[in-house]
């Protein structure tokens, strides 16, 4: 299964991963999914970091170097058809990096790994 994990999911692997459901554990630990991050997630982590309202274990370099190794996280560009797939979107969720994301699920045919009860409202795989 291609998983895109949602900010919060990689954030909570990193450093509270009590946080992730039983699922999102297993899903994250088998060595048969592929996991992608969005550049997206880490424009939204730096942001927020950046105006204090998350603060990170390390410095986020170090954080995704880190994911790359334990969890074989690669990192996944913001393309235009990702961005073009947004008009395609019903305005349900307001956060703009949530609606990206779903975007570069639906493009990529991801599925979501996503504790956000929003995102099952779209048209795109959701586990958690």
């Amino acid at each position: 299964m291609k998983l895109l994990l949602d900010t919060h999911a990689l954030l909570w692997a990193d450093s509270e991963p009590d946080k992730l459901s039983a699922n999102a554990r297993s899903l994250l630990a088998d060595p048969t999914n592929e996991r992608i991050l969005s550049v997206a997630s880490l424009w939204e982590i730096q942001i927020k970091s950046m105006l204090g309202k998350w603060t990170l274990r390390v410095p986020l370099p170090e954080l995704v170097r880190e994911q790359e190794i334990v969890n074989s996280v690669k990192v996944l560009a913001v393309g235009a058809q990702h961005v073009y797939e947004l008009s395609s979107l019903p305005s349900i969720h307001s956060d703009p990096f949530d609606r990206l994301l779903i975007a570069v699920a639906r493009v990529e045919g991801a599925t979501l790994l996503s504790a956000d009860p929003v995102v099952r409202n779209y048209p795109v795989p959701v586990v958690w």
